[in-house]
């Protein structure tokens, strides 16, 4: 395989030597259950309330399998154990947060989530850059990194830009950067960056960001056949509270991870516009290998670079098929989706944008387009370094995964970039 593990700053040697003792000694703590519940109640002020102080007990499942997968399967290093208690604790805090704030203000649940826009497709196909630049329109709102994380209390106007939890989530979301110094290249992690919004999701325990984080292969199962209904009302509630003090916005939103549902999302969003990106799957596998690689080589000292390889040709072209087969029998409203082409974005991204507001209805003035060229004319692609990858690291079989995508391929006419 020609990928290779980044090396480690002296730092985090240090964790994983066991030199760094305070780290060190929480990290050893199990990742059990009733422990991390009781403390996310310490933590909260809310020690000896129960399960209760946590809202509906169906994260109680999810989280379970998450825990026994982590301690049996995900061969965590000791900062990658450190990591993942204070993921874990952060997100049963934001639980209790949540309640405790519906609680005092019922009246979030009357919140209307108007006509959201999200932008989806595979992995890799574009959908960031895009999802950035179509944010630059000041009637778009995207949710920030910080937001995501910490959205309890919602934020309030006049002390937005100098929220104290921008600087938390800062720490949390640098931290990958700080641990393995090629993830900027990949994909750069930051509080006031517009977020994918599958963050909103991990408060139920079921979502993507523990695929990608740790090899947790009975969780991934588990996680492709459950109902995601209650990660989307997760979803909605946070956007609810996000809007409660700003005024009800036009959100534009951002994963990859919609694509897996995207029946269930227009269930919870029946007036969303979905834009989806679309790339030759060859190029996309190698590109999403070497993101999910980096991002366990935060959390483990074992990388199984062919083995997610497999798992994402798996699930990719699951998905992918499925887009097909639901677009063939008039499952999904037409008028309300709208597919682009990565290629045709990098040849000209305004006029890729132009036919996403044309397809949705919406007005696109030329003061919004100056501010999209003026933030692509300062972002050049690599600005933070060079991400390379190929094909032919995977493992794979390029004749056999031609075959499998060949339907996806020919359906959405998706141009070959090997």
């Amino acid at each position: 395989m020609a990928w290779q593990a980044p090396p480690r700053p002296e730092w985090v040697r240090a964790v994983n030597a066991g030199r760094i003792e305070p780290i060190a000694d929480e990290a050893r703590q199990p990742l059990e259950r009733d422990a991390l519940l009781g403390e996310a109640l310490a933590r909260s002020g809310q020690a000896g309330a129960g399960l209760a102080a946590f809202g509906d007990d169906g994260f109680l499942e999810p989280l379970d399998v998450l825990l026994a997968a982590l301690e049996k399967e995900a061969e965590l290093s000791l900062i990658g154990r450190w990591l993942t208690r204070r993921f874990l604790l952060r997100l049963l805090e934001g639980r209790i947060q949540m309640r405790e704030y519906l609680r005092a203000d019922p009246g979030v649940a009357d919140e209307e989530i108007r006509r959201p826009i999200f932008v989806t497709g595979a992995p890799r196909t574009g959908t960031t850059i895009l999802h950035a630049v179509l944010v630059q329109d000041a009637s778009l709102r995207p949710p920030l990194g910080w937001e995501l994380l910490r959205p309890v209390p919602p934020p309030d106007p006049a002390t937005f830009a100098a929220d104290p939890r921008i600087a938390l989530a800062e720490a949390e979301l640098r931290m990958l950067a700080r641990v393995d110094p090629a993830m900027d290249a990949i994909h750069e992690y930051g509080a006031r960056n517009p977020k994918e919004c599958l963050s909103a999701m991990s408060f139920e325990f079921r979502s993507e960001e523990f695929t990608a984080r740790y090899c947790v292969p009975s969780y991934a199962a588990w996680l492709q056949r459950c109902d995601m209904r209650p990660a989307y009302a997760w979803h909605r509630r946070v956007l609810q509270v996000l809007q409660r003090r700003t005024g009800a916005p036009q959100w534009m939103l951002k994963s990859p991870v919609h694509l897996h549902s995207l029946t269930t999302l227009l269930k919870v969003y029946p007036d969303a516009r979905i834009a989806v990106t679309h790339r030759d799957p060859l190029r996309v596998l190698g590109s999403v290998t070497s993101l999910v690689a980096n991002l366990r080589w935060v959390h483990s000292e074992k990388v199984d670079f062919a083995a997610i390889a497999r798992y994402h040709a798996d699930l990719y072209h699951g998905s992918l098929d499925q887009l097909v087969t639901l677009e063939e029998r008039g499952w999904l409203p037409p008028e309300r989706l709208h597919h682009g082409h990565y290629a045709d974005f990098l040849g000209d991204p305004l006029e890729a944008v132009r036919a996403i507001y044309a397809a949705f209805g919406l007005p696109l003035r030329e003061e919004t387009c100056a501010r999209m060229r003026a933030y692509l004319a300062v972002r050049p692609k690599d600005q933070h370094g060079e991400h390379r990858y190929s094909f032919d690291d995977l493992g794979l079989d390029r004749d056999a995964e031609l075959r499998r995508f060949a339907r996806y391929r020919e359906h959405f006419r998706v141009p070959s970039e090997t």
